[in-house]
């Protein structure tokens, strides 16, 4: 089925902005932290964990290093969820969809 010239160059222009948008989010670094930065968890844009720093001072106390770790990954995952809706939100703007269609 053959499309418009109008609507082919849309689907085009559509499919390099996602193109754009998923590099974009690629490049992505966040830092989640717990116990007042006693945990640390890096994260890329696809909630890959890059990284993790844990204070010594924690290190003796299991129950509690387990609770920062957790807490620090979920804060650079909403980082991470945050950034992406930011990025989406700067390019489908200018695609002049009506709000909440997306």
């Amino acid at each position: 089925m053959k499309m418009p010239g109008n609507m082919q160059a849309m689907m085009q222009q559509a499919q390099k902005m996602q193109e754009k948008l998923q590099a974009d989010i690629a490049q992505i670094r966040v830092d989640g932290t717990a116990g007042g930065g006693m945990v640390t968890i890096k994260m890329d844009g696809h909630k890959n964990v890059l990284g993790v720093k844990i204070d010594p001072e924690v290190a003796g106390d299991v129950e509690m290093l387990q609770d920062l770790v957790l807490a620090a990954c979920n804060d650079a995952v909403k980082k991470v969820d945050e950034e992406s809706q930011k990025k989406m939100g700067g390019m489908l703007g200018g695609l002049g969809l009506p709000p909440g269609l997306l």
